[in-house]
């Protein structure tokens, strides 16, 4: 699960020229949900979102306070797309929980956070609209965060290391077949032997 946490003076959410969903200071929150998520991931990313110290204590102390200790507001954004995976240039959403079972799972990170904190406070978007994010960041403040790595399975995790590393010394260090074939001594002996280069099929036509 990955988040992005932005410090605001104010934020809303827009779905057909209509406002929804609006906050004062606080956070706006943009969360990516992966396939592999399960509840582990999900109060680990309310616990974090909640106590995140980016605000500035009554002496003006800042990085001093959370969300719940200056008692502000927080506006979540379902975002898909931080799931995203590059393919060259194109996006690639593969690693996003499917739509039916992402909406499911994000109201449940809605009410395990308005269970956590005052459920007043905390505002939603539209779950699956096209719709307009207006965040006013205030600093700017802008924080990524994302649930423990320890979800993926350290086995497989090592198994895929071991085999990029193999790759890259293979293209780094081990010629490949046919460059052996090519650099390799000719015994004039051998009828297969040509003088031009193997596969050139000029080097055989006659003039």
């Amino acid at each position: 699960m990955k988040a992005i946490v932005q410090r605001v003076a104010q934020a809303s959410v827009t779905v057909g020229g209509e406002q929804i969903s609006s906050i004062g200071r606080g956070l706006c929150v943009l969360l990516g949900i992966s396939l592999e998520d399960t509840q582990r991931e999900l109060e680990h990313m309310v616990r974090k979102i909640l106590n995140l110290r980016v605000f500035e204590d009554e002496s003006g102390k800042h990085w001093s306070k959370s969300v719940m200790d200056k008692q502000y507001e927080v506006l979540c954004v379902s975002q898909f797309t931080l799931q995203c995976i590059l393919k060259g240039n194109k996006p690639d959403y593969h690693m996003a929980m499917p739509t039916e079972q992402a909406e499911s799972f994000y109201n449940n990170f809605l009410e395990q956070l308005k269970k956590a904190y005052k459920p007043e406070l905390i505002k939603d978007d539209k779950f699956g609209a096209y719709m307009q994010v207006h965040i006013q960041n205030d600093g700017p403040v802008t924080i990524e965060l994302e649930s423990p790595a320890a979800t993926v399975d350290p086995k497989q995790l090592t198994k895929l290391e071991k085999q990029q590393q193999r790759k890259e010394k293979t293209r780094t260090k081990v010629p490949s077949e046919s460059s052996r074939e090519r650099n390799a001594p000719r015994n004039k002996d051998d009828p297969s032997a040509s003088s031009g280069a193997e596969g050139d099929v000029s080097s055989e036509r006659e003039p």
